[in-house]
C-alpha cells in the first residue's frame, strides 16, 4: 500500500503588476521570465499541494479562491469566477468535505481566500472544508489579527472571524510540527511574520511548499524578492538557507504561484548560482 502521494492541484489564477512581483528587479530582467501584458500585469498561478495519507487528506494551501466581489476581482487581477480549485479537487475524487487538514503557510488572501465560497451577492462570507482542522503559524495568526497598515490590505477580516468560530482552528508555535513521521516545517519571516513552509520526506529527495519565500521559478534566483515582502534582505537570507538545505538531500521545491512550472530540483551552476532542474508542470500522484 502506498503509504504517501502528493498531487498539485490548480487553483484560481491572477494578473498583478509584474514590478511590484519583482521588487527592485529591473523590468528588462524580469519581462524576460514572465513578459507583462498591455496593463504591465503578469500571468500568476495559485497552486495547491494535495497529500493523501493513509486516513488523511492534508490540503497545503486554498490559493486567492473566489469569494470577491466583481468590483475586488477586477482590482486583483483574479481570472476566472467560480471556484477552480474546487474542480480540482473533484478531478482528483475528492470534495472539499473530503479534505482533513487544511495547511495555510500563511492567511494572505492570494493563499487562504480559497477557504471561503465562491462570493454571492446579498451572501456573507461561507467557510469551506467542513471536517477539516485549519493549521497555520501562531504568530502568523497574531499579525493577521493585528497588521501592519503596510499588509492590512492582505486579510481577509471575514475569514479570520469565521476561523476562530469554526472550533477546529491550530495554531503552531515556532519549531513545532504536529503532522508526524515524514513532516518538517522552515519558518520564515522575511515575507510576512511566521510564515511555515512544509517539507514532506519523499523517495528522492524531501518535497518542500515554497510559499511567498520562493513563490515561482522565477525567485528561486537568490537576489530576487517581491515588493510585497516585509523585508527583502531576510527573504535572501531564508531561501539561501532553505536553497542550501535542499541541495545536498536532492530536495525539491513546489511553487504557488509560478503560472507553468509546479514543481523543481535545486541545482547550482559553476557560479554558484541556484537554479531548478528536472522541472514538471503539475505533480500527478507523486508516490512514497
Amino acid at each position: 500500500m502506498t503509504a504517501r502521494t502528493l498531487t498539485t492541484l490548480l487553483g484560481n489564477s491572477q494578473r498583478l503588476d509584474g514590478g511590484a512581483m519583482f521588487g527592485n528587479a529591473p523590468r528588462a530582467l524580469w519581462q524576460r521570465w514572465l513578459p507583462p501584458d498591455e496593463e504591465h500585469r503578469i500571468a500568476l498561478g495559485c497552486r495547491a499541494l494535495l497529500v493523501r495519507e493513509p486516513g488523511r487528506n492534508i490540503l497545503i494551501e486554498t490559493g486567492i479562491g473566489a469569494f470577491f466581489s466583481p468590483e475586488l476581482k477586477q482590482r486583483f487581477g483574479v481570472q476566472e469566477s467560480h471556484h477552480v480549485l474546487l474542480d480540482s479537487l473533484a478531478g482528483a475524487g475528492l470534495s472539499d468535505a473530503d479534505i482533513d487538514i487544511v495547511l495555510l503557510t500563511h492567511l494572505h488572501f492570494d493563499h487562504a481566500g480559497g477557504l471561503l465560497a465562491a462570493w454571492q451577492p446579498d451572501t456573507p462570507a461561507r467557510l469551506l472544508f467542513p471536517n477539516a482542522r485549519y493549521i497555520t503559524g501562531r504568530r502568523q495568526w497574531q499579525r493577521a489579527c493585528a497588521p501592519h497598515p503596510r499588509d492590512r490590505a492582505s486579510y481577509i477580516p471575514e475569514l479570520l472571524a469565521l476561523l476562530e468560530a469554526s472550533g477546529r482552528l491550530a495554531l503552531v508555535a515556532d519549531g513545532d510540527c504536529p503532522l508526524g513521521a515524514g513532516w518538517h516545517f522552515h519558518w520564515s519571516d522575511g515575507h510576512t511574520p511566521g510564515q511555515l513552509l512544509p517539507q514532506i520526506d519523499m523517495p528522492g529527495g524531501p518535497v518542500v511548499f515554497g510559499g511567498d519565500l520562493v513563490p515561482g521559478a522565477a525567485w528561486v534566483h537568490a537576489p530576487i524578492t517581491m515588493g510585497y515582502d516585509r523585508f527583502p534582505e531576510a527573504v535572501i537570507d531564508e531561501k539561501t538557507a532553505l536553497l542550501e538545505a535542499l541541495l545536498p538531500q536532492q530536495g525539491r521545491l513546489v511553487f504557488t504561484h509560478d503560472p507553468e512550472i509546479a514543481c523543481g530540483r535545486i541545482a547550482r551552476d559553476t557560479r554558484g548560482r541556484y537554479h531548478l532542474a528536472d522541472t514538471t508542470t503539475a505533480l500527478e500522484q507523486l508516490a512514497h
